[in-house]
């Protein structure tokens, strides 16, 4: 049974950075794609990045405009999220999330979700 568990999330000031780090197990992931996604109180879920396991694929949310950047440490079965400049805007639960195929912004077609990392960025 796949597992996903975020961590690295917490309270930093507007222009500072965070890495969540989402630690996957319980299947080989070779052919698996994980997401990030957020929500923020009273809105819906929305797509931050996505990444095939090998890597060589990358898809972002275009809020970003080049501040994330997905990563995948193979070795530690871990996929990364590096978040610069951080924008009070960019407040809420971030999630990993996981499927077999390639990379998508659609939520539905990730069957496997954590539990999520709370992400606070104070102006």
């Amino acid at each position: 049974q796949v597992q996903l568990v975020e961590s690295g999330g917490g309270l930093v000031q507007a222009g500072g950075s965070l890495r969540l780090s989402c630690a996957a197990s319980g299947r080989t992931f070779s052919s698996y794609s994980v997401g990030w996604f957020r929500q923020a109180p009273g809105k819906e879920r929305e797509f931050v990045a996505a990444i095939r396991w090998s890597g060589r694929d990358t898809y972002y949310a275009e809020f970003q405009k080049g501040r994330f950047t997905i990563s995948t440490d193979n070795a530690k079965n871990t996929v990364y999220l590096q978040m610069n400049n951080l924008e009070p805007e960019d407040t809420a639960v971030y999630y990993c999330a996981a499927r077999v195929g390639g990379t998508t912004d659609i939520a539905n077609s990730y069957p496997y979700w954590g539990q999520g990392t709370q992400v606070t960025v104070s102006s």
